[in-house]
């Protein structure tokens, strides 16, 4: 039979490791199927951890997935996500984003179709994005947010100093303490609010301004920062609590309406559906491969939009290009879209993985190859083997020394 039939197979799942960028070790998914030169491609990125995701696609996936049938990608989900028993944790999940993402991908292809035609069509012809811009003082951020306006960007996102407010990195860590990024809640919190009367002064109100707590302060006071941003008419605010601590997203919304955007960190429908139906959350961001990929990414966006809440997906740099394709066209046709996330990557990012979105005028476009419309050169890749460090950014101490959330 045809690809077009039932009698398609799957005869191979491998996965790719590849770090062209120097700092984020990807993870990309490769499915093959009975049809030669038939395959897919998905992203299974866990920067982190690439290895263990390695070996959960390596040596359970591929056996288990050999010989099944591609078409069936709702049915090899679910017998994917219970064949560990326990499940929704993030390394598995990753596995299985990547499969996703690649079967997807496959019917796509097998269609003559961009995916965003199988989900139903555009409702919109690009994706509106954000970008970063930080800075040692609000002068310094000011003229990054202008750097991005000229390029037609109109949502920015603002940090001063680096990753997760540098700025308030301690001097000097205690006398005996342990290693680490020494962050200070207390002056992280005092400056963020200066920071965006600075920017507002300098840049007015037509600019989306944005913020990411990082999680990094404790309850109450990030319900403090929330209000005393309120004037500010953030974009949003993102992630003010860990996951933990959820509950606390009913105070927030009942002492403030800054816009409120959470799921960065989120593995599993427990974690998202209770603010989401409670409407305590105005948009969500879920990062695609730490969820499972497109079919739960899918389920996700379409049960957001019953509750008013718009979608956000995740889109760092720790994000390989097939996920941030299968972001857009999730984001193309998902009526409840708000924004995407892009953080850019060098050229050495774009010349591994041919069809990589671009971004003009401050909107993300899908090209119209079939699928997700984006591959990788497994030669080129292979030239940027990954690095065994570990990222360093996730490790911060609190003043005293403790470990601090990430």
């Amino acid at each position: 039979m045809t690809a077009n039939g039932s009698a398609l197979t799957i005869r191979a799942v491998r996965p790719i490791l590849t770090m062209p960028d120097g700092a984020n070790r990807l993870v990309v998914v490769k499915v093959e199927t009975s049809e030669p030169g038939l395959y897919g491609v998905g992203c299974a990125t866990f920067t982190q951890r690439p290895h263990a995701v390695r070996t959960i696609v390596t040596d359970y996936l591929d056996p288990f997935l050999r010989g099944k049938q591609a078409h069936r990608i709702e049915d090899l989900w679910q017998t994917m996500n219970v064949s560990g028993y326990w499940r929704n944790g993030p390394e598995f999940n990753n596995a299985i984003s990547g499969v996703d993402m690649a079967l997807w991908d496959i019917k796509g292809k097998i269609a003559g179709l961009p995916l965003y035609e199988l989900f139903g069509g555009k409702v919109r012809e690009g994706a509106a994005v954000y970008r970063h811009a930080d800075g040692r003082d609000a002068a310094e951020i000011a003229d990054n947010v202008r750097g991005w306006l000229a390029q037609g960007v109109r949502h920015v996102r603002c940090q001063l100093g680096g990753y997760g407010g540098g700025h308030a990195l301690m001097p000097a860590a205690p006398a005996g303490a342990l290693p680490g990024a020494y962050f200070d809640p207390a002056a992280y919190a005092r400056t963020v609010p200066a920071m965006f009367t600075a920017l507002r002064e300098d840049l007015g109100f037509e600019v989306e301004l944005l913020h990411d707590v990082h999680e990094r302060l404790a309850p109450a006071d990030a319900v403090r920062l929330a209000r005393r941003l309120e004037e500010h008419e953030l974009f949003f605010l993102e992630d003010p609590f860990p996951p933990e601590h959820h509950e606390w997203l009913g105070r927030l919304r009942a002492q403030c309406t800054t816009p409120i955007a959470m799921g960065e960190l989120f593995n599993n429908p427990h974690e998202w559906m209770p603010p989401i139906s409670s409407r305590l959350i105005d948009f969500i961001r879920c990062h695609i491969s730490q969820i499972g990929g497109i079919t739960p990414a899918r389920k996700l966006a379409a049960t957001a939009e019953a509750f008013g809440v718009r979608t956000a997906w995740h889109g760092p740099r720790d994000t390989s290009p097939v996920g941030h394709a299968a972001g857009l066209h999730l984001a193309l046709a998902s009526p409840n879209f708000g924004i995407q996330e892009w953080a850019g990557f060098p050229e050495p990012v774009y010349e591994v993985f041919d069809g990589c979105p671009r971004t003009r005028d401050g909107y993300l476009y899908a090209n119209d190859k079939p699928g997700l419309g984006i591959d990788i050169d497994e030669r080129l890749a292979a030239k940027y083997p990954c690095s065994e460090e570990l990222p360093g950014w996730t490790l911060a101490r609190l003043p005293d020394g403790s470990p601090a959330r990430p």
